[in-house]
């Protein structure tokens, strides 16, 4: 079970830095934001990259199970950051995607 929170501990890392990046560059494209929020944001999205590696399994499952602990990682900063609200659908499509990825991470890896 440690294992299993391990792996999802560095999946939301991994997720936060992928969003950091993204989102400083729509703040510098679209909110006429500085150019130096490139740096960090490129800063943050090599990190994202190198988070990735951490996994002891093949990129491509790394990949699809990523994949739903960035949506609700997503679907946190919404609320947090971006003040926005969530709805059923929100709540539901997120969470079934999070339990997928919790099955694949826990059932197929045996971490």
């Amino acid at each position: 079970m440690i294992a299993v929170l391990k792996v999802t501990a560095i999946f939301v890392l991994t997720a936060v830095a992928e969003i950091v990046g993204c989102w400083l560059v729509l703040l510098w494209r679209k909110e006429g934001g500085t150019v130096w929020l490139l740096l960090p944001a490129a800063i943050s999205l090599a990190a994202f990259a190198w988070l990735l590696t951490l996994h002891p399994v093949a990129s491509g499952r790394i990949y699809a199970a990523y994949g739903g602990i960035y949506v609700a990682t997503a679907l946190v900063w919404l609320v947090l950051v971006d003040n926005g609200r969530l709805n059923r659908i929100d709540l539901l499509g997120g969470g079934l995607i999070l339990l997928g990825a919790l099955v694949m991470v826990a059932g197929h890896w045996r971490v």
